[in-house]
This record gives C-alpha cells, structure tokens and sequence, in this order.
C-alpha cells in the first residue's frame, strides 16, 4: 500500500529534496525524517542548484525551498534477520514512478544502516525489472510465477547467501524374495532406444523428503507400493542440469506389491528382472557408479553393509517434520554395548 502526505513545515534556510529524484542524493543527505510510508530530507545545495532544481519537475515530485516539502512515496518492506530488507511487491504501477520509489527506499535504507536488500517481483509486474536492475540489481533466483532480486547496500563484496545450487535425484533399488531387481526401459533422455534396463530414478520435488520421493517414483513408473528402507549410498557431481551440483541418493526399497502397470508417458516397458542378468549388462559392467552399487548389494546379502535409515526428528519450524539419516543398525549395536558396559 502507498499512503501519501500533503505539505509540511521544515526548517527555515534548508533545501528539501523529494527523495525519488535521480541526483546523487545518497551522498548528500544530512538527516532524514523517516514517518510511515514518507521521508523528508535535509541537504546542502548552491543557489543556483536550488534555481536549477526548482525548474525540473517530474510527475508528482518538485523541488519545494524553505518552508514547505512535497510527499515522497516509499516501497513498503519488512526487516529480515541479517540487517536487511524485503520487499514484496503486488501493486500495478509506472516503472517510471516504480524507479522514483526505489531510488527514495534505497537512500532512506541506506541512511539506516541496512545491508541486503530482496525485492520479489511476481512475473505480471515484470515491467519494473528494468527499473531495478539500473539500479544496481542483481538475478538471484527465480520461480515460475516470481522473480527474486537483490542488492548490497554497504561497500565492498556482499555476503548474500547463494541461490541453491543442487539439484537433488534419486534412484530406487528394490529386489524381491525371487532376487529379482524392478527396472525400467525409459521412452526418453540419454537411455533412450539404448535397450538398457536401469532402475527407477527421478527428481525429489519441492518440499519432499528424500524416503518418500524414491517411494513416489517407483509407484509412478510401475504401479508398484513399496516401504522405504535405507539410503545405500549418494552421489556428488557438477555441472549436471544449467550448471547447477546433483545430489543422487541410491534408496533400497521393499516391494509391497508385485503386479507391474508401466507409466505410459515416460516408461517404454518394466519388469522384475533376475539379478545376475541385470549385472551381466555391458553398461552395468562398464558404468563406475553401478559397479559400486553391485558391490555394495553383494556386502548387503552378507550383512557386511547397512546404510541410513531416516529417523523422524523435530523441525525448528512449527507443523514441520524433518529426517535425520543414520546408520541405525550400528547406532542400536552401540547403544546396547554402552548398556552392558555400565
């Protein structure tokens, strides 16, 4: 919301400046009287910057001199935890009167000692990108129905936190009592036409836990229920999707269901397929990560490998549940050790 002032009294002898005008005001304000969504500012002019300033108007700003001062409008904002700003914007308006705003915040955040500065941007108020940017503002992320930006007040390099910078996959390992592995032949991406049989795979969305992601691709490629077991193991790389990291955790599942519905739109054919023919593909034999994996289910069927098991931990945010992997089995085995030595 924009709330807006008429005239007020200010010292006699002294210049007031509407805020939103595009001089180099930062460096030359005295003092600011910051009320509401308003500021006022006392500053330092020759006579015949006053002449100058006094014959340039500019939509609603004009240059008012001794005793008298015209409203300065300001972008509503709420403070964040590290001495910054965020502005969430939602009002229709000018980029020309956007630009005036952001000028007058930006110097009255400045006068206060502010550091970061967040403007989110919704994509139907994508007409004051611009305006921000010459500014000094920078991408920092984006959704699909936003834009977030960002600037740093202070000089020198800024401290900013990055935008996220891994993707998060995960591939699912489920067997049956048959020692049958479920795989799948994928209609598209890189395996494509290739004949290889891989196990089902995909990317945790958004506000999903790790466990019930893998559980949710298997069900959607293959109609298949399963119970999550453990993480087997995880995979770093770079510069996988628009050169963001990939984080790839391989889950062992347990089949709850055995009758195979294939998911038309991504998945050519599935099945359970025995688990030495599976190995014995070339492309098992010769991919690094899948040998790994071949050799870590052989320590599993020996009960010489256990993975992590998510373990339900409270959140620090209200109605919210987090995961803590661990190694449950070991974790048990020592606590049961510490029991019997005290």
């Amino acid at each position: 919301m924009i709330r807006s002032l008429s005239t007020h009294s200010f010292l006699s002898s002294t210049i007031i400046f509407p805020l939103g005008r595009s001089t180099l005001l930062p460096s030359k304000v005295y003092s600011f009287l910051h009320l509401g969504n308003w500021v006022r500012a006392r500053i330092p002019v020759s006579t015949r910057a006053v002449s100058a300033l006094m014959s340039s108007k500019s939509g609603m700003e004009q240059v008012l001199v001794e005793n008298e001062v015209q409203q300065v409008r300001l972008l509503d904002s709420v403070n964040d935890d590290h001495g910054g700003v965020i502005v969430e914007l939602s009002e229709s308006m000018d980029s020309k009167v956007f630009a005036s705003m952001l000028k007058a915040s930006l110097a009255l955040w400045r006068s206060q000692g502010k550091r970061g500065v967040w403007i989110k941007v919704p994509i139907e108020l994508v007409n004051l990108v611009e305006a921000a940017v010459k500014e000094g503002f920078w991408f920092h992320h984006a959704e699909p129905k936003y834009l977030m930006l960002a600037f740093w007040i202070p000089e020198g390099a800024h401290t900013l936190p990055a935008n996220a910078s891994h993707r998060v996959g995960v591939g699912a390992f489920v067997m049956n009592k048959k020692r049958e592995v479920l795989v799948v032949q994928e209609k598209s991406g890189l395996f494509r036409g290739t004949g290889v049989w891989k196990f089902p795979t995909g990317v945790v969305d958004e506000e999903e836990d790790i466990c019930a992601a893998a559980m949710r691709e298997v069900k959607e490629e293959t109609a298949i229920d399963t119970e999550f077991v453990e993480v087997l193991a995880f995979r770093q790389s770079h510069k996988s999707f628009f050169d963001k990291s990939d984080l790839f955790f391989v889950c062992m599942l347990r089949p709850l269901t055995f009758d195979i519905e294939k998911q038309e739109s991504e998945i050519e054919d599935a099945q359970w397929m025995p688990w030495d023919e599976y190995v014995a593909q070339p492309f098992v034999q010769k991919h690094e990560l899948l040998k790994h994996l071949v050799g870590i289910w052989k320590a599993k069927e020996d009960e010489a490998y256990f993975g992590f098991s998510p373990v339900p931990i409270t959140s620090r945010f209200p109605d919210q549940k987090s995961y803590l992997y661990v190694n449950d089995r070991d974790l048990k085995g020592s606590k049961v050790r510490m029991s019997q030595t005290a």
